[in-house]
């Protein structure tokens, strides 16, 4: 065991050493409060992790409502118990696979749930704490990639117990608890283990294998009543310990097999060092977080460090030791260089979070775009929301796309480049569930009366899609793709409306939709209206890949700084049939909490008035971040919400996250060192910086002025120092 956690940690300080960070001493990990989002809107879990691991332990405090997507809320009083997997920031619920709650007394009970005080509760990367007030029981949690680790303390005389609530699960809707485990086999191997397999069916179909080791055997086991719908068992097991002793419970878990789930187990943890398990998982996140080093307040280095810790949660590496993964065509796979990612929730993270995993984490980049490929094999399109490695087909258009074509513009070349094009020709040309590519290509637009949800919203996310597709062919060689692929990217003015000056529905016959109210909300279960997750204030600027072209259509640069304004002016109320909950982190009518907007505020730069993305940014950074739970204003989605921070923080955004560039904005720490594990340096300073100081009156790179209002990612990779000069007005108002 000890040979096995040097060498895990060894590992970790030569990878630490490869990005150069400041002081090996320093610890990051202090600066991060895994609560930050899981009140209110956030949907985060305080659970222990492993960055980008398969298992993450966490609390679980409710459950069968859209609250709960996460599995836990702050401000709730009771802990239900502490499931193996969990989403960060999602929207949708899942996962909660395998509960196990500490517990003493009694077996027969309504429930197995405890009150807990929020001060015995504690949280770090790798590592969660609380004391379960009505059993009296001490609860830690840590974890490795694959393991998770359990130990509880129970420090009463009472009989100890623990519930293994196989059936469990992060479900939608009431009674889906009963019934979403479609078939179980499980099997007590001894009184110290329990192994199995679940299929549950929630946001996806999915098979998981698991081992449950125990470090003492337990005395007594009773299975609980089965309800209707139930498959899964659920235990309670009984401990010999004595007031004040442990116990401790190791859950492995696979996507391919039983056999898998223990090799994992053998591998990662064998002994039953919890110490050292949570030494390893610190040394990992630590890699992860020296990779900026900031100056700054303690709120703002919370803020930022938590950003970076929600940002390296996921995706994950879903594959076992030996590389194998269970594939969206349910066959088992051995992935390249044993990395298969999932939990890509991409009409999200293509937007900041991808195009900053290239700066700060390009070691994972080529695994993201080999998994894309092996998927569209398996699948016949490109992921579009996968979990545990199936597609669940959630948002819209193909954000594998401009993922795979910024990995190859930016030089990475750890992938099939044929490969990858053929899967995302394949992905924009052939029908799939969510390609409308034949009404699409006839009309130049979803039309409202033939494609009857999300025509405006598709439409200009497959714009995008295409504009990607271009110049991935582009730069192949491949002119006849260009081409087509260029004409489909103009598309986006064909649902321009001139006179309202708004993105607008469309029918078959080329009439706009009536009555049109730019207000009205949609979503995919909305009937009959044309957005996702937003309204047309929010979608008429989807247009990330032709700023200039949406320019002149509003009228120039004037009439489009005046009609971004109105953006932020405009009445901040949510209105008509569609799923609203999303739709938050309202200014006017930019919502800061749902992903569309993310790229409006650097719109300005477009229309040469960037003191005004300056002002924007900066209001969004003192409504819309806050060091609590509640400090989210939206889901952080995945790491989304995370990247958008952690990028402007720094004065710069990847407005066309295509190897476009990045637009400048105004940063708002003092000073941020990024270690690029490349061994080189990229410094990011501004002068003067104050609460009043937040307009910028100069930029420049290595001592030379910067001409026009963007950096590319080579200055950035090359390493050098970016220098903002601040001021108190507006430069050239």
């Amino acid at each position: 065991m000890k040979k096995l956690f040097l060498g895990m940690l060894m590992l970790i300080f030569v990878s630490a050493c490869c990005t150069n960070f400041k002081s090996k001493s320093e610890d990051f990990t202090q600066y991060v409060n895994p609560f930050i989002g899981g009140a209110a809107n956030g949907h985060t879990f305080p659970g222990a992790c492993y960055p980008m691991g398969l298992v993450q332990p966490s609390p679980d405090t409710g459950n069968e409502t859209w609250t709960y997507c996460s599995g836990y809320m702050f401000n709730d009083e009771k802990i239900w118990g502490f499931s193996q997997t969990h989403l960060n920031g999602t929207g949708c619920p899942d996962l909660g696979d395998i509960q196990l709650q500490p517990f003493t007394g009694k077996i027969e009970r309504e429930n197995y749930h405890s009150l807990y005080k929020k001060e015995t509760q504690s949280a770090k990367p790798g590592y969660y704490a609380v004391t379960l007030d009505d059993f009296k029981v001490d609860v830690e949690l840590t974890a490795s990639p694959r393991v998770a680790f359990h130990r509880y303390t129970y420090n009463t005389p009472d009989p100890a117990r623990l519930l293994v609530d196989l059936q469990y699960g992060i479900v939608s809707g009431t009674d889906r608890l009963n019934n979403h485990i479609l078939e179980s086999d499980v099997t007590v191997e001894d009184k110290y283990t329990i192994s199995g397999h679940n299929q549950a069916n929630q946001w996806v179909k999915r098979h998981y294998y698991f081992i449950i080791k125990f470090d003492r055997p337990f005395t007594a086991l009773k299975e609980l009543p089965k309800v209707k719908g139930n498959k899964a068992p659920r235990y309670v097991l009984d401990f010999d310990l004595k007031e004040g002793e442990q116990l401790q419970v190791k859950v492995a878990m696979s996507t391919v097999s039983v056999d898998g789930a223990k090799k994992n187990l053998a591998e990662e943890i064998a002994g039953w060092d919890f110490e050292g398990v949570h030494l390893a998982a610190k040394a990992a996140w630590n890699d992860k977080l020296s990779r900026a080093v900031v100056t700054g307040t303690k709120e703002q280095k919370e803020n930022f460090y938590t950003c970076m810790y929600h940002l390296f949660i996921q995706p994950n590496n879903i594959t076992d030791v030996d590389g194998n993964y269970r594939g969206a065509d349910d066959k088992v796979l051995n992935a390249p260089g044993g990395n298969y990612y999932s939990t890509l929730s991409l009409w999200d993270t293509y937007r900041t979070a991808h195009p900053l995993y290239t700066i700060l984490a390009p070691e994972l980049v080529d695994g993201f775009v080999n998994t894309m490929i092996a998927h569209q094999k398996a699948q016949g399109y490109v992921p579009i929301w996968t979990l545990w490695g199936k597609e669940n087909h959630c948002m819209i258009g193909n954000h594998s796309v401009p993922v795979m074509v910024d990995a190859y513009l930016k030089g990475f070349r750890g992938f099939d480049a044929e490969a990858a094009f053929q899967a995302i020709k394949t992905s924009l040309t052939e029908n799939h569930y969510k390609g409308d590519w034949d009404v699409y290509l006839k009309y130049g637009y979803l039309p409202f009366d033939i494609v009857k949800r999300e025509s405006v919203s598709r439409t200009l996310e497959y714009v995008y899609d295409d504009y990607c597709a271009m110049k991935f062919a582009k730069v192949l060689g491949k002119d006849d793709d260009a081409k087509y692929f260029a004409k489909r990217a103009e598309s986006y003015k064909n649902l321009f409306d001139t006179e309202t000056k708004f993105m607008r529905g469309k029918n078959s016959k080329g009439e706009w939709r009536t009555p049109f109210d730019p207000y009205e909300l949609g979503h995919g279960a909305s009937k009959g209206n044309d957005f996702t997750e937003g309204n047309s204030w929010q979608y008429t600027w989807h247009v990330q890949h032709d700023p200039e072209g949406l320019v002149k259509l509003i009228g120039g640069k004037e009439e489009f700084v005046k009609k971004l304004d109105s953006l932020y002016k405009a009445e901040s109320k949510r209105e008509g049939e569609g799923f609203v909950l999303d739709v938050t982190g309202l200014i006017g009518q930019y919502a800061h909490g749902n992903e569309p907007s993310h790229h409006v505020a650097y719109f300005y730069n477009y229309a040469g008035a960037p003191w005004r993305t300056q002002e924007v940014v900066r209001e969004v950074f003192d409504t819309q971040y806050k060091n609590c739970p509640d400090g989210l204003c939206g889901n952080d989605d995945c790491g989304q919400m995370s990247a958008w921070f952690i990028f402007s923080s720094m004065g710069f955004y990847p407005f066309n996250p295509c190897d476009d560039g990045y637009v400048f904005g105004a940063p708002q720490m003092e000073k941020i060192e990024l270690n690029l594990t490349n061994g080189k340096k990229f410094v990011v300073e501004a002068k003067n910086l104050s609460r009043k100081n937040m307009y910028v009156h100069s930029v420049t790179l290595n001592g030379k002025s910067v001409l026009g209002f963007k950096i590319s990612h080579d200055d950035i990779m090359k390493g050098g120092k970016l220098v903002f000069r601040m001021g108190a007005q507006p430069l050239s108002k």
